[in-house]
């Protein structure tokens, strides 16, 4: 690899005008794509075969009008009184508008379900009056018959008196048959009360189910108490994922083009829909702080640049071309911008690293040419590998059978291998045309000159020091990492966005107005064992589901929202106490898939509430897998470099501790709140559910670049024949200032993102930022070194049959170097 890289560092250099402008052309091909076959990003996230999929299946087979897409406009006064008649008028006009937009189901009018809510209850009070009416008539009716029965009783035993003292007669016999038919009449007309009577209770129990629901969803109303805000309802004929920007946008387009007087809109995150920003103020200055460490690291404004520039072009390439998929796949808006995050960081670190091999060897004497193949043969080496650690790790998050997690994966490793090309080949062109300028102007003096500075070898650390850093470098990350206990994973709701967003208002809105709870509804679908026999049983059957659900604890509200053709599956709104992302709404949705009612096959649950905590706790399941893969391949990857058993496990355990307290910092920041306001932080919640996973393979590439770095030293000197702790101090020494710079950069361009737009990736880009921190220089440049002094020797132990049957991995291009050996020229 290092024979070929060199080659290919070699052509690229002799060739630097048709390289550049290769890479502009694809530059230019991935815009064009992005353009043409850009398409939506999801706002929420979905794992296939997760009970809140099966019953979202299941809804759109049995109630397939009520399976669509749904988004959330708020309505609110400006000065906090109720609507008036004018700004009613005017506002269902509007939604009467919005429901004629193609891709619409329906529009709902909160002033009109209000309206109809107060009407079922009129209803119902006149229902009430008019049994109650016809009961006591049923009972009068009784009471007449009995009076009736009572005299026609009395006239029976007159004439039977009659018969005993006269005997048979006609005129008898004809009074008989008159009493004869009187009983029967009675009896006919006391069948005819009952069954009237039969028929008011049956209304009655009807009439009673049907309050009972009336009276569960009392608080499940789109109106507030006070009258100045309401929440409209807009519901898709596509499910969520599938509806399109367009028909979002000719919604929203209906009330922004034609405000009202006084009313304010707000709109939820499932009505917007926009494409990701990827280059915001926060993530400038990152990119101004990591030009200022490289100016200060290569002393040159020009060797400054050349990285920046190579990583610019490898993100523009890695971030359009990512993009220009999310017509084609399921693609959240995060994707692009970890792309650009991951791609922007390694870009600057791989290219630094190449130029800076490059600088040293030009002040060594080196032609331009051939340092410029030297370097990429050597540095470009450790750079691939580096590279295909990062990418190994992302590709693996494949692994965990999550889609979304698996795309982000694939994204970030696409990012990654654009990153390196661009550093192997890019940046040779631009070396070459750049010349000794990548150089300062003492740095060419002292070349001219044959000046040459050699700095004695340091002596090794003291073994009370280095205990002592151990014991202070461990204790440190174990108190940093203590909050990563209390993890709580979910989705951000809109409480975690920005406080000038629509999101976040259309949210605290809702809270204020409605109660926590509103932001979060479930929708709960019971299956019946069998068909109701009639619509009297069907409404009892709701009636006991609704009461059922509503017992459990932190129930607000039910209402029911429609009932199959076959009537064997019913769908609920059930508002819980609290918001989408609290634990009790987490216990909630168990407790309601748990529930046992009579008659009732099946109970589940389903809403956007429900999927986040379903997705959360499948990534919960598949973070341990994915990080005993992750550690297993750290193991096997630094066998092969470090040809050692304990060096491998010293740096993957450093790893681990890095990981958890990278998630200790992000615990105490974003779901405590400590330092809010530092970092921006203006409502804490639970954390990003797929974090931990992603900070997993991200963080073990570059915590493996940073130890191969530093390692890669230890090693070199200890096989020139340097004592074990000799060869420590020699090999921080050099690789600190490369992996101080690198890591800067790194914590820079991650630091950028902290104060992101996106409430997901701003704890992404602290996870990365602290993490990068901690690994870099608590972990490999203080804790790593201070072991390897205490372990000495045994350090590089490895079994004799185990170093057979190894492969030399070459990483640094010493043999390179062998047969490409530096020959002294005149200069001209």
């Amino acid at each position: 690899m290092a024979e070929f890289l060199y080659r290919v560092g070699r052509w690229c250099a002799r060739r630097a005008k048709t390289v550049i402008a290769a890479w502009a052309l694809i530059l230019a091909a991935a815009a064009a794509a992005f353009v043409l076959f850009g398409g939506a990003f999801a706002t929420t996230l979905s794992i296939p075969g997760t009970p809140t999929e099966e019953v979202t299946d299941h809804l759109a087979e049995a109630l397939p009008e009520a399976s669509g897409g749904t988004g959330s406009i708020v309505l609110s006064t400006a000065n906090g009184d109720p609507f008036t008649d004018e700004q009613k008028a005017a506002i269902s006009a509007l939604i009467a508008d919005a429901a004629d937009v193609d891709g619409v189901e329906t529009v709902v009018d909160p002033f009109a379900t209000e309206a109809q809510r107060e009407e079922q209850q009129t209803q119902i009070d006149q229902g009430r009056t008019q049994i109650e009416d016809g009961l006591a008539q049923a009972e009068a009716g009784r009471a007449q018959i009995q009076d009736a029965r009572a005299d026609l009783d009395a006239s029976q035993a007159q004439l039977d008196a009659a018969r005993e003292q006269f005997g048979d007669s006609a005129d008898l016999d004809a009074q008989q048959a008159q009493l004869d038919a009187g009983y029967a009449e009675l009896e006919a007309q006391e069948a005819q009360l009952e069954a009237g009577a039969a028929e008011l209770e049956a209304q009655s129990k009807s009439l009673e189910d049907g309050a009972v629901l009336l009276d569960l969803a009392a608080d499940a109303g789109v109106v507030s108490s006070d009258g100045s805000a309401a929440i409209v309802t807009v519901a898709f004929t596509e499910p969520q994922m599938d509806v399109t920007p367009e028909t979002k946008e000719d919604v929203t387009a209906v009330f922004e083009d034609s405000p009202v007087d006084g009313v304010d809109f707000d709109y939820s995150s499932e009505m917007l829909d926009a494409v990701p920003q990827i280059a915001g103020v926060s993530e400038v200055i990152g990119l101004v702080v990591a030009g200022i460490v490289l100016v200060l690291m290569l002393g040159t404004f020009v060797g400054a640049v050349l990285p920046l520039a190579t990583a610019l072009v490898a993100v523009g390439i890695g971030a359009l071309a990512s993009m220009s998929l999310s017509g084609a796949v399921e693609m959240t808006s995060v994707t692009p911008i970890l792309g650009l995050m991951l791609g922007l960081a390694v870009g600057i670190d791989y290219s630094l690293f190449i130029v800076n091999r490059h600088r040293r060897q030009l002040k060594e004497g080196y032609d331009v040419d051939e340092s410029i193949a030297l370097a990429t043969g050597t540095s470009g080496n450790a750079v691939v590998f580096a590279g295909a650690t990062v990418l190994i790790a992302l590709v693996a998050l494949n692994i965990t059978g999550i889609p979304f997690l698996g795309l982000m994966g694939s994204i970030g490793a696409f990012c990654i291998a654009i990153a390196v090309l661009v550093a192997i080949t890019f940046i040779p062109a631009l070396l070459r045309l750049a010349g000794l300028k990548i150089l300062s102007k003492r740095e060419r003096k002292a070349r001219e000159d044959h000046a040459e500075t050699r700095k004695p070898d340091p002596q090794p650390m003291h073994t009370g020091r280095a205990v002592m850093r151990v014991l202070v470098g461990l204790g440190a990350l174990i108190a940093v990492a203590l909050p990563a206990m209390d993890l709580r994973l979910n989705l951000p709701d809109g409480s975690s966005e920005q406080h000038d967003t629509t999101q976040y208002q259309a949210y605290e809105t809702i809270a204020e107005r409605f109660g926590e709870g509103q932001n979060g509804s479930l929708l709960v679908v019971a299956d019946l064992a069998e068909a109701p026999a009639d619509d009297t049983a069907a409404l009892a059957d709701q009636v006991a589901v609704a009461q059922a659900v509503a017992a459990e604890d932190d129930v607000v509200a039910v209402a029911p929202i429609g009932t199959s053709e076959d009537g064997t599956t019913m769908a609920f709104q059930v508002i819980p106490e609290e918001g989408p992302t609290s634990e009790s709404t987490q216990e909630l949705v168990h407790a309601l898939r748990d529930l046992s009612v009579d008659g009732v096959e099946d109970v589940g649950v389903a809403g956007s509430a429900s999927g986040n905590i379903d997705i959360s706790e499948i990534l919960a399941d598949a973070l341990p897998v994915y990080l005993a893969v992750v550690v297993g391949l750290s193991l096997i990857i630094l066998i092969l470099v470090f040809r050692s058993i304990l060096v491998p496990v010293l740096a993957t355990l450093g790893f681990i501790l890095s990981y958890f307290a990278a998630l200790g910092g992000v615990v105490a920041i974003y779901q405590w709140g400590w330092l809010a306001d530092v970092f921006g932080v203006d409502t804490p919640g639970p954390i990003l559910n797929f974090l931990p996973t992603l900070l997993v393979g991200i963080l073990f590439g570059l915590a493996m670049d940073y130890m191969l770095f530093i390692g890669s030293g230890m090693r070199e000197a200890y096989a020139h024949g340097a004592p074990a702790r000799q060869s420590v101090v020699l090999g921080v020494r050099a690789g600190r200032s490369v992996v101080t710079a690198a890591a800067i950069i790194m914590m820079a361009v991650f630091g950028g993102f902290i104060f992101s737009h996106s409430t997901m990736i701003r704890p992404i880009g602290f996870a990365l930022a602290f993490g990068v921190l901690v690994d870099a220089f608590l972990v490999r440049m203080l804790i790593i070194p201070a072991l390897m002094h205490l372990v000495g020797d045994k350090a590089w132990w490895l079994p004799k049959w185990l170093d057979r049957i190894l492969p030399d991995v070459d990483v640094e291009g010493a043999a390179l170097e062998r047969r490409h050996p530096h020959v002294e020229k005149a200069e001209d």
